[in-house]
């Protein structure tokens, strides 16, 4: 799908009611475990001119994701993971995009999880804008990257009988945006 670019130029907003931010990991290595956060906002600034002018940020609520497991939840939010108590929020603030073709845009950043920054490249695909019913603009991307969850100082784990460990080092992260432009 190709896109006008000069239609993306603006300030936008993120609409979380129409976006999904999540994360994978595996579980004793056999399987999936899927997680999305429900509290989030951020805002992208485009130049459709000149990509490399485009920012983004991104604020997430830590205690608000979900596996669909209470037991789970609360580990994952305990101080063996990610501490909410002591780390609220994890961010991201865009510091480099490069195009790759018309659709596809690698955006560097800096991400925050746990108290610890690390420079991440995620790639997105630009999706297209439309007009919603209430004359609003919106625009769509899908993005993802992986990351070493040690790497921002989450290293609990328990080694498997068989070989492995309970949880993969290896973050998935997966992003469906949607804003609207402001």
């Amino acid at each position: 799908m190709s896109t006008d670019l000069a239609a993306t130029t603006g300030t936008w907003e993120i609409d979380p009611t129409h976006s999904t931010i999540g994360f994978v990991s595996r579980h004793a290595m056999v399987a999936k475990v899927r997680g999305v956060f429900s509290d989030f906002t951020g805002t992208l600034t485009l130049d459709g001119a000149d990509p490399a002018k485009s920012s983004a940020s991104l604020t997430i609520v830590a205690s608000s994701f979900s596996t669909n497991n209470a037991d789970r939840d609360a580990h994952v939010k305990s101080a063996d993971f990610l501490d909410v108590d002591q780390f609220p929020t994890l961010s991201f603030t865009s510091k480099a995009v490069t195009q790759k073709d018309d659709d596809e845009f690698i955006v560097t950043g800096d991400l925050t999880i746990h108290g610890v920054t690390k420079s991440v490249d995620v790639k997105f695909e630009l999706l297209g804008t439309s007009q919603d019913p209430w004359g609003g603009t919106r625009i769509g991307f899908e993005g993802k990257a992986e990351i070493s969850r040690k790497e921002f100082g989450l290293v609990w784990n328990v080694a498997l009988e068989t070989g492995g460990v309970l949880v993969s080092d290896t973050i998935k992260l997966e992003m469906d945006v949607e804003a609207v432009k402001k």
